[in-house]
């Protein structure tokens, strides 16, 4: 199932999850900084969503109190609460 969330505080507009079962198949980001969304993605896909949640939740982007990572643990966090 692909689920999309609307991030807020951060670059990125959209963030698009395709889950399987509790594993993340794929990410994708619209707008935000290409390298760093494309390799958050690539780094998280095959990860179960409750360890990449727990390693991206806190995460600031400089004064930011939050962070695209960030942004996709909660998508993480809302896409579990949808299946």
């Amino acid at each position: 199932m692909v689920y999309s969330y609307t991030p807020r505080g951060v670059c990125s507009r959209n963030i698009k999850i395709e889950l399987d079962g509790d594993t993340i198949k794929n990410v994708s980001f619209t707008g935000g900084c290409s390298g760093n969304t494309q390799g958050i993605s690539a780094l998280v896909e095959g990860l179960k969503v409750g360890d990449a949640i727990r390693k991206l939740k806190g995460i600031h982007c400089g004064q930011k109190d939050t962070s695209c990572p960030d942004q996709l643990a909660h998508a993480l966090e809302r896409a579990l609460e949808k299946q």
